[in-house]
């Protein structure tokens, strides 16, 4: 009998190296292009001493630029864009980086701008939630999950900033990196 030898320093599950479907640009569908203001979001997928990881899912669902789902529980589904996804996925590279294409958000209800967050990884035992808040003015911005944050500073480290420097096809770029752990650590939720 031969034996196998498993992984003993990580936990599934493990994920291909690469995704070949765009599924990172949630800006086209069906041959139509999304409305309102398109961006790039981007940044680093850190670990304890701001060590990058490569590797690391991210899944992002939003509403669109008028703040309507593409899901039967919104009520106003039938008026979603026709040229936006409102769902994406991409890894990160050897260095750390992700990058999104997507569009700003419409606020809906009583709920500021924003993008959901799904981390998941080698050697993270569950998935990790987050939130991308949009706003010029932080901490001014009232929305009921972000109310649920009440120390300031980790309340800022879920606004994604304005970063020209990662602008790209001509479009504005927003940096939100996701610390694991450690010093600065990116505020997590449990669904």
């Amino acid at each position: 009998m031969r034996q196998v030898i498993s992984p003993g320093s990580t936990t599934g599950p493990y994920f291909p190296r690469e995704f070949s479907d765009g599924s990172e640009d949630l800006t086209q569908r069906d041959g139509y292009t999304a409305q309102g203001q398109h961006l790039v979001i981007a940044g680093r997928v850190l670990e304890l001493g701001a060590k990058p990881t490569w590797n690391i899912v991210l899944e992002i669902w939003q509403p669109d630029a008028s703040g309507i789902f593409r899901h039967p529980l919104d009520l106003r589904a039938a008026e979603a864009d026709p040229g936006f996804w409102g769902w994406g996925r991409a890894r990160t590279a050897q260095d750390g980086w992700y990058r999104f294409k997507t569009v700003l958000p419409g606020a809906y209800d009583d709920r500021c701008p924003h993008i959901n967050c799904t981390v998941l990884g080698i050697g993270l035992t569950r998935r990790l939630l987050t939130t991308i808040f949009f706003s010029d003015a932080p901490d001014a911005v009232r929305d009921p999950l972000l109310d649920c944050v009440t120390d300031l500073a980790l309340r800022r480290r879920l606004f994604a900033q304005r970063d020209p420097s990662l602008d790209a096809d001509g479009l504005p770029a927003y940096r939100f990196d996701i610390i694991l752990r450690g010093e600065g650590e990116t505020p997590f939720f449990v669904d």
